[in-house]
């Protein structure tokens, strides 16, 4: 499946090199099990998005490592794409920008065709193939009905979701200049936070060869981190549980909400997916 990773520096402009290249099981290390495309999606000074991704894997990206290095922002998107049906296109790749936020996902949703005539005028957003975009998009239209308020727009786009269209997983990660979104839902697939807000130790990593990565930056920094996987042997990362959404503010403070209290009315299973299913086998833990 594809593989997620958000984190929050509060106000702390900081980089995450660490977690995108260095960690044990870092973001370019999973590329390697999903090859179609990977993106990072972060914020300038002015707080504008800024949104570098290609149809290719991370570790054979020379752009990926580069921008993991030198780009630094409070909120951070990256996701790494193993496709359950689209082409390979930089339209298909993530992470999406729309209204100056950043959303990443992971799962399956069919019933396009229906979700498309309830999106109606914001079809007009999406440009690529992909369930995510169209969710996306859905999440979109509902923050700008609710006045801009992201937490309430996630919450009614995955209460229609899970209401209308056959679901297999609908993981997701948004962040905005100051604020970072995830929700799990359902149980399909893993989602995972870790409160470094506290830090009692430093971010390091041994190889098999002996060669140690030490992240000094992000050691000390306090940060908000979730992910489709461990990204090391911290014992502080924790499931998230299905429905709740999170969200991690300027201030770093978590705060956590149920948006779906129960099973989709249509809920897939591996078995329903067809050629899909290869791409949404859960690998790690």
């Amino acid at each position: 499946m594809c593989r997620l990773f958000g984190m929050s520096a509060g106000q702390a402009r900081v980089s995450a090199t660490f977690w995108l290249l260095d960690a044990d099981d870092s973001l370019s290390r999973q590329s390697h099990a999903n090859p179609d495309g990977t993106g990072l999606g972060t914020f300038d000074e002015a707080g504008r998005p800024v949104v570098e991704k290609q149809p290719l894997a991370a570790w054979h990206d020379p752009a990926f490592a580069s921008e993991a290095r030198e780009r630094r922002s409070s909120t951070f998107v990256a996701h790494v794409r193993h496709s359950s049906g689209s082409d390979p296109t930089p339209e298909n790749t993530h992470p999406f920008e729309f209204d100056g936020r950043v959303f990443a996902h992971n799962g399956v949703l069919e019933g396009l065709p229906e979700l498309e005539r309830h999106l109606g005028d914001a079809m007009s957003l999406v440009r690529g193939d992909t369930d995510s975009e169209r969710l996306f998009a859905l999440v979109t239209s509902e923050t700008a009905a609710a006045g801009g308020d992201v937490g309430v727009g996630i919450e009614r786009a995955l209460g229609w979701v899970a209401e209308h269209l056959p679901v297999y997983a609908v993981n997701l990660v948004l962040a905005t200049p100051s604020d970072l979104w995830a929700c799990r839902y359902p149980d399909t697939h893993a989602l995972w936070i870790l409160d470094r807000r506290h830090p009692a130790a430093g971010l390091d990593h041994r190889s098999a060869a002996g060669t140690r990565v030490v992240s000094d930056e992000l050691g000390d920094a306090p940060s908000v981190v979730v992910a489709s996987e461990r990204l090391d042997d911290d014992p502080g990362w924790r499931m998230l549980d299905p429905g709740v959404l999170v969200r991690v503010g300027p201030d770093l403070q978590v705060d956590e909400r149920v948006v779906v209290d129960h099973d989709p009315v249509h809920r897939l299973q591996l078995s329903d997916l067809g050629a899909a299913a290869a791409s949404q086998r859960p690998t790690g833990a």
